[in-house]
C-alpha cells in the first residue's frame, strides 16, 4: 500500500484493504497479548516478595492477560473465509399464522437486542408485517467485524413453546420461525449478475401513516431468473439506493447458493450431512410449562429465557463454534 502509485488502480486497492482489515484483525490482538505478557514477565522479575500492593497489582494484570488470552483462543474458531464480513439475516415466520408472525418479531428484537450489546449496526432492509400481529419476514444487515462468523450458527428453525397471548382459552401453542444467514460480500467475489438474468419490479414502500415514503414508488424487488433468487428493499426513500442495496444481497445470495452447491458435492463424498430444513429446529425456547431454551445440536441450555429473548444469546453462540471445531 506504500508503493508509489498504489491508489491509481482502484479496483486493485479495493482488492487489498479487505485482505489488509482480515490481516490486522488476526494478527494485532495477537501482538498486544504478547507485549502485555513481557510486560508482566518483566513486573514480576522485579517484585520484593514483601510488596503486597505491587504483587495484588501482578494478580489483576495476570487475569486480566487471561481473559484477553481466552478471548484470542476463541476468535481462532472464526476461521471461515468470511467470518470477519457483515452479516445479512433473514427471519420468517412458519405455519400458524399470527402465532408464528408474533415470535418472528421476537426474534427479530432478540437480534436487534444482540447487536446493541455487540456494539454492531442493525440496518433493517425490508420487512413484511403480519395481518394482525409481528412480522411475516424481515432482511436486516449486521454491520461489524466478525458479525457473520458470529451468526452463521443462528441458521436454521427456531421453535417456540409457550401460552398464546392471542387464544382466549390460554391454550398451549408451538410457532416455527426460520433464520437464515449469509455474509455479505465484497463487489470483486466471482459472481457475474447480466441484465438480461434479472427483472425489477418496483412498488410502494410500506411505513407508518403521514410519511412521504408511502407515496413514492420506491421499493425495489429484484428476481433472479436463473435460479428463481429474490431481494427486496425498501429501506431508502430513493429507488436506485434500494436497487443498489438488493443487488448487493442478491450477490451474496449467489455466493452463498453457489458455495452451498459446492460444500454439497464434497459432502456426498464422505460422511453423511446434517440438514437444516423446515421442521428440523435447531434451538427450542420453552415458556410454559417451564423456562429452557435448549440448542439440540449442542445441548447448552439455559432457563434464564428472559434474558436470552434480550439478546444474550453468546452461550449458544460460542457453544456452537466449539461444537463445529470439536467435530470437523
Amino acid at each position: 500500500m506504500s508503493a508509489e502509485g498504489f491508489w491509481d488502480n482502484p479496483q486493485k486497492a479495493n482488492e487489498i484493504m479487505p485482505r489488509l482489515k482480515f490481516l490486522k484483525a488476526t494478527t494485532e490482538p495477537f501482538k498486544t497479548c504478547l507485549k502485555e505478557y513481557h510486560d508482566l514477565e518483566e513486573l514480576v522479575s522485579i517484585i520484593d516478595d514483601g510488596d503486597e500492593t505491587t504483587i495484588k497489582d501482578a494478580e489483576k494484570e495476570l487475569h486480566h492477560l487471561q481473559e484477553t488470552i481466552s478471548g484470542l483462543e476463541f476468535k481462532s474458531l472464526l476461521s471461515g473465509k468470511h467470518d470477519i464480513n457483515n452479516a445479512i439475516l433473514s427471519i420468517n415466520s412458519g405455519a400458524g399464522g399470527t402465532e408464528s408472525c408474533d415470535w418472528a418479531s421476537m426474534l427479530l428484537r432478540m437480534y436487534n437486542r444482540w447487536a446493541n450489546i455487540m456494539g454492531y449496526e442493525f440496518e433493517s432492509i425490508d420487512i413484511l408485517p403480519g395481518e394482525e400481529a409481528g412480522i411475516k419476514n424481515t432482511t436486516m444487515i449486521i454491520k461489524g467485524e466478525w458479525a457473520y462468523g458470529y451468526l452463521k450458527g443462528e441458521r436454521g428453525v427456531h421453535r417456540l413453546v409457550r401460552i398464546s397471548p392471542f387464544d382466549a382459552n390460554k391454550r398451549r401453542h408451538t410457532s416455527f420461525a426460520s433464520v437464515d444467514v449469509i455474509p455479505e460480500v465484497a463487489d470483486d467475489v466471482d459472481i457475474e449478475i447480466t441484465e438480461k438474468d434479472i427483472r425489477v419490479d418496483v412498488y410502494r414502500s410500506g411505513g407508518c401513516g403521514g410519511q412521504s415514503v408511502n407515496t413514492t414508488d420506491s421499493a425495489v424487488r429484484i428476481t433472479h431468473i436463473p435460479t428463481g433468487v429474490v431481494v427486496q428493499c425498501q429501506n431508502e426513500r430513493s429507488q436506485i439506493k434500494n436497487k443498489g442495496i438488493a443487488m448487493k444481497i442478491l450477490k451474496a445470495r449467489l455466493y452463498e447458493k453457489k458455495q452451498r452447491e459446492i460444500r454439497e458435492q464434497m459432502e456426498k463424498a464422505h460422511a453423511a450431512k446434517q440438514k437444516i430444513e423446515w421442521g428440523s429446529q435447531i434451538r427450542s425456547y420453552v415458556f410454559h410449562p417451564y423456562n429452557m431454551v435448549k440448542d439440540h445440536r449442542t445441548k447448552e441450555e439455559t432457563s434464564n429465557t428472559q434474558a436470552v429473548m434480550d439478546g444474550e444469546i453468546d452461550r449458544f453462540i460460542q457453544s456452537f463454534l466449539r461444537f463445529k471445531k470439536a467435530n470437523t
